[in-house]
């Protein structure tokens, strides 16, 4: 009996010692493997938070200038070590505001936001800035909050100077002398830009109107008359389909047309084709533009629009870029601007670039030797 007793307990001992072996490895495996995806979650954390989340929220993709802005400030940015969400609201104000407070959710720490419309966003930055997140409006003035921080942008009154101005130096290069008959497109009203843009063309313009140089057929010259609407090439369009019609049929010849944006000037070039003018010809009016976009300077090297502004979106991006840095280290940004952008609460720091306006005479200097366009983007 008792070799018995000594032959059970040894086999229970040993049935024992192989359970013991053969569960360890199972169980040691199981740590590894967690502490090791904790150890990747812990890493890509300090990684985000090393780099930081940055939101970019741009307006359109219709637009061939906010594909450029977003691509170049994501490729900036990322190069930097930063994580980058990069949305467009395709001119949806309700999307571009879900967007934005979907980053916050996210964890964003600085915010670039182009807006679909300036005074929609107040209430979301508001309480964005009071959870710490820095905002920093781009190319598009954010009002109605404190919550802003800097605005990256061109001298955007010193724009609308230089389309009137190209007007004017088209119309005395190609029509002779005055008096000239003239109309007038803005840009849209939800956008802050369009107000310095109109602004700084009827610095040049209204001069020229009051003195009878510049006729505009119509009699339409405020703002809220000749805005655009989202920036609209078939509105545009369609707006000088009227005024053709309204204006221009007995006789009458249309010499040039004020256009604050590409878009909205190969709406009105279809227009005028449409309505009889021949481009290339003495009867062709002058069209003006802006954003440099490869429709366009196509357009100008074939003689239908006579001039664009080009606006280096790489410049804007690499400002904005700059500003992120240093409201994350807590220092003040590069600013060259705190007098002119009032956005009903403060004045918004600023970083004004300088605008260029393109014709047939620079645009392969300005335009594609610069590397903004390439030759093949105007073939």
């Amino acid at each position: 009996m008792k070799k018995v007793v000594m032959c059970v307990l040894a086999l229970m001992l040993g049935l024992s010692m192989f359970a013991c072996a053969s569960t360890t490895p199972a169980t040691t495996e199981a740590t590894d493997t967690e502490t090791v995806a904790e150890a990747a979650a812990t890493e890509a954390t300090a990684e985000t938070e090393a780099g930081g989340y940055i939101g970019i929220s741009m307006p359109t993709q219709s637009s061939e200038r906010w594909i450029k802005d977003g691509n170049t400030m994501k490729e900036i940015l990322e190069a930097k070590g930063y994580t980058v969400d990069l949305q467009y609201a395709e001119d949806d104000i309700p999307t571009q505001k879900s967007q934005i407070e979907n980053m916050i959710t996210k964890g964003a720490e600085v915010l670039i936001i182009a807006a679909v419309d300036g005074s929609t966003l107040s209430g979301t930055l508001d309480q964005a800035g009071e959870d710490g997140v820095k905002i920093i409006a781009y190319d598009r003035l954010l009002v109605d909050t404190d919550a802003v921080s800097y605005y990256a942008t061109f001298d955007n009154r010193g724009v609308g100077r230089l389309q009137a101005q190209s007007l004017v130096d088209g119309l005395k290069a190609l029509k002779g002398d005055g008096p000239y008959n003239v109309e007038l497109f803005a840009g849209s009203p939800d956008d802050t830009n369009s107000f310095y843009f109109y602004s700084g063309a009827m610095d040049i313009l209204q001069p020229l109107i009051d003195d009878g140089t510049i006729v505009v057929v119509s009699g339409q010259t405020e703002q809220a008359d000749i805005g655009t609407l989202r920036w609209d090439g078939a509105v545009a369009q369609a707006r000088m389909d009227a005024l053709l019609a309204a204006n221009y049929t007995s006789g009458e010849q249309l010499d040039g047309v004020l256009s604050p944006y590409d878009g909205l000037s190969r709406g009105i070039i279809s227009a005028l084709t449409s309505f009889g003018y021949e481009p290339g010809t003495d009867n062709w009016p002058v069209v003006t533009g802006q954003d440099a976009e490869a429709a366009s300077i196509k357009l100008i090297i074939s003689g239908e629009q006579y001039s664009t502004i080009l606006k280096d979106t790489r410049d804007l991006a690499a400002v904005a870029a700059d500003m992120v840095d240093a409201v994350l280290a807590g220092t003040e940004p590069e600013i060259n601007d705190t007098t002119t952008y009032d956005n009903n609460v403060k004045i918004v720091p600023s970083y004004l670039l300088i605008p260029y306006t393109v014709t047939i005479d620079n645009y392969q200097e300005l335009v594609i030797d610069s590397g903004y366009l390439t030759e093949d983007d105007i073939k």
